[in-house]
């Protein structure tokens, strides 16, 4: 899927997608700096990440929550709205609909995007998630 969504997510106004490069161009964001993905089923997380074992009830149980793996960021979502959309593609990169370092603005965000989903809850920004990074021994919370 190469088409930008506008969307609701569980947490705030985002931008989501499979390809890593035109986010980069919408967002002005440097190349290094990796992406965040959801998944809305547990089946599809465990074939890309290796969760460590004592964290994987964490992981199921959480809500507006990331986890950062071997700098690996992802979310498994739970909200059904958001989560409808994810299963249709298995995964999707998100990040939050504005330029880097910028405020959400609803113009800018509607011109760069291919496909605007909106339902009932519409879209506005609301509170980040928290992030917590997750190793074989330790939690350690970085937002």
């Amino acid at each position: 899927m190469n088409k930008i969504l506008l969307a609701q997510t569980d947490t705030t106004v985002g931008f989501l997608s499979q390809d890593a490069s035109r986010l980069e161009q919408i967002k002005m964001r440097p190349h290094d700096k990796p992406f965040l993905k959801v998944y809305a089923e547990l089946k599809c997380l465990r074939q890309d990440i290796r969760l460590p074992s004592r964290h994987k009830n964490r992981v199921r149980h959480s809500k507006k929550t990331t986890f950062v793996v071997k700098n690996q960021a992802f979310r498994y979502v739970k909200d059904p709205e958001h989560a409808r959309l994810i299963q249709r593609y298995g995964w999707l990169y998100s990040t939050s609909a504005n330029e880097s370092g910028k405020k959400y603005e609803s113009t800018f965000c509607r011109s760069v995007s291919d496909i605007i989903i909106e339902d009932y809850r519409g879209l506005s920004e609301q509170s980040a998630s928290k992030i917590f990074r997750l190793t074989p021994s330790s939690l350690k919370q970085l937002r």
